[in-house]
């Protein structure tokens, strides 16, 4: 069974990215991408990918100013209401609510599983509508003080398993359901 997870980092104060929309916190930190709860191993069973329209903007700016290519090799949908311009393979951009959209992930991913990657206010929209099964979050030992926050509804949650990658303490925490 195909199962949703947001798959994310955050803050100590819960934020996904600063005022300025940047992840740049993020990349600082020590981590192993094939260590607990490591990002290898998380991919290999991943279909389909879906994120917000910031998440993806940023993600374009990163890349161009690195020069990295677009690294995702599973069709991705961009949940957004402006007008974006694809930077890789299999990028679709819809404005249809979040259940719509769902069935059509769930074939595209061919009994893998489904990458919520960003952001909160999507994440909770999925989690809303019953499509979020677990939520995956290393906290990194950074505040921001202000940012985008990792959620942006009340809900409860089940803590399933935890360990340490690096700097970040990283948890599993199935999703209970609305507070």
């Amino acid at each position: 069974m195909t199962r949703m997870t947001f798959n994310t980092a955050t803050t100590l104060d819960g934020f996904l990215a600063d005022e300025h929309d940047s992840l740049e916190w993020l990349f600082v930190q020590e981590h192993d991408d094939s260590g607990p709860f490591g990002f290898e191993e998380f991919m290999a069973g991943i279909g389909a990918i879906a994120m917000g329209a910031t998440t993806y903007e940023w993600i374009v700016d990163h890349l161009t100013r690195t020069g990295e290519a677009w690294s995702y090799t599973q069709p991705a949908w961009v949940f957004t209401h402006r007008e974006l311009t694809p930077i890789g393979d299999g990028i679709r951009f819809t404005s249809a609510p979040v259940k719509e959209v769902y069935d059509e992930m769930v074939a595209a991913a061919a009994g893998k599983d489904l990458w919520m990657v960003g952001g909160g206010g999507l994440a909770a929209d999925f989690a809303a509508e019953g499509l979020l099964d677990e939520v995956v979050v290393s906290i990194a030992p950074v505040f921001l003080g202000a940012g985008r926050p990792l959620f942006t509804a009340p809900f409860d949650l089940r803590l399933k398993e935890f360990d340490r990658n690096g700097a970040f303490l990283c948890a599993r925490y199935e999703v209970v359901g609305p507070r």
